[in-house]
């Protein structure tokens, strides 16, 4: 063995959104802006459907955890990617690096099971009214999360561990601005096919999987609501689908394009675009998205506002 494979990496060197010095202080702000929003956005839902009784439904109850995976993979990459953006040294510690990843495979792919989970309950909500409470009882709830999240920390320890086991032979120099798995597999000098695999099989299976549920989901939501005879209810019906399509319709584009086409096609320039939308603007919409637009969140808003005053000091 040489002596370059001997070597022990203490830290990566992050490429970052930019190497023009002149846009490193707009994207400063813009970024600072854009991570402020979501977390207070998310934050915001996360309080306000805990503490609003009126908000103690499954619809809401999967919201807040929506909110919390977007809050999760935001602030896995987001503070680093601030730091990186006015200072010089973009660098990050080994274990650090590690941790970001694993955290953040850790929260996206519970929101794609989480995204499912909603579609699940609007479809229940639109055609069995009647059955709704009791189909989505709270136990039901929290194994339609639960399992997500397990299943996502162990999909993120194999990922790590794999990576992070095999031998990087001194390049610690990652074309992106996080440490992500296709980016780091680029500075293995030991064979990465297995590792390769694994992503792609599993990507494919959660991008496929979850958005079956959600495309079934809506095609038996989109036949019930044409069966409606009140023309308020298939508006309304239609408002929150629209909503929550267009949401799924970014994520899964974007990570479809990012993890599905094989690594020789991948332009790194092109997939920190990408990236961008999925760990920066989704989490800062969501909560507009699914929430200000709600009468039912604005009215929790106007009450808790109007609290505010009576709170003991």
């Amino acid at each position: 063995m040489n002596e370059q494979n001997l070597t022990v990496l203490t830290e990566f060197i992050l490429m970052g959104l930019t190497d023009r010095p002149e846009l490193q202080s707009p994207f400063f702000g813009l970024f600072l802006i854009i991570y402020t929003v979501s977390v207070v956005g998310n934050l915001g839902v996360i309080i306000l459907t805990k503490v609003d009784p009126r908000l103690q439904t499954p619809m809401y109850f999967f919201l807040r955890h929506l909110a919390f995976t977007d809050l999760g993979y935001s602030t896995a990459v987001g503070p680093k990617t601030l730091v990186n953006l006015v200072t010089n040294q973009n660098t990050i510690p080994y274990n650090w690096c590690a941790t970001q990843l694993a955290f953040f495979i850790l929260f996206i792919i519970s929101e794609l099971f989480i995204l499912s989970a909603m579609a699940y309950d609007r479809y229940v909500a639109i055609c069995n009214p009647l059955l709704y409470m009791i189909v989505m009882s709270q136990r039901v709830c929290w194994v339609l999360v639960a399992v997500p999240y397990v299943y996502s920390a162990f999909l993120s320890l194999i990922i790590t561990i794999k990576i992070f086991m095999s031998s990087f032979c001194g390049h610690n120099v990652i074309r992106h601005f996080y440490c992500d798995s296709l980016p780091l597999l680029n500075l293995l000098c030991s064979s990465s096919r297995d590792i390769e695999l694994i992503i792609l099989i599993f990507s494919a299976f959660n991008l496929v999987s979850s958005l079956v549920i959600v495309l079934v989901s809506y095609i038996l939501i989109l036949m019930a609501i044409l069966r409606m005879n009140s023309a308020e209810g298939r508006h309304k019906a239609f408002s929150t689908c629209g909503s929550h399509l267009t949401v799924v319709l970014v994520l899964y584009t974007t990570l479809f394009f990012m993890y599905l086409q094989p690594q020789t096609n991948h332009s790194f320039d092109t997939d920190k675009i990408a990236s961008v939308f999925y760990t920066l603007i989704i989490p800062m919409l969501n909560p507009m998205i699914y929430s200000l637009r709600n009468k039912e969140v604005k009215g929790a808003l106007h009450r808790l506002w109007e609290n505010l005053p009576k709170l003991p000091m």
